[in-house]
């Protein structure tokens, strides 16, 4: 399975240390969840429930 990775839309570009990118893998396997500076290191998958979990954490807890 080709996963397409979609880098966040928040990304500053080269020098940001904090860049992550998303796949949506196979159907009904969830989101891959990568660190877009060293993809090859795998990702982490996250089922779609646990997905919008984060990403409501994220809306409650933005980093400052």
């Amino acid at each position: 399975m080709i996963v397409q990775w979609r880098k966040s839309s928040y990304s500053g570009g080269v020098n940001d240390e904090q860049c992550v990118e998303l796949g949506r893998l196979a159907l009904g396997a969830g989101v891959g969840v990568r660190d877009s500076k060293d993809p090859a290191r795998g990702y982490l998958t996250l089922s779609v429930v646990e997905f919008a979990d984060l990403i409501e954490q994220v809306k409650r807890h933005p980093a400052r």
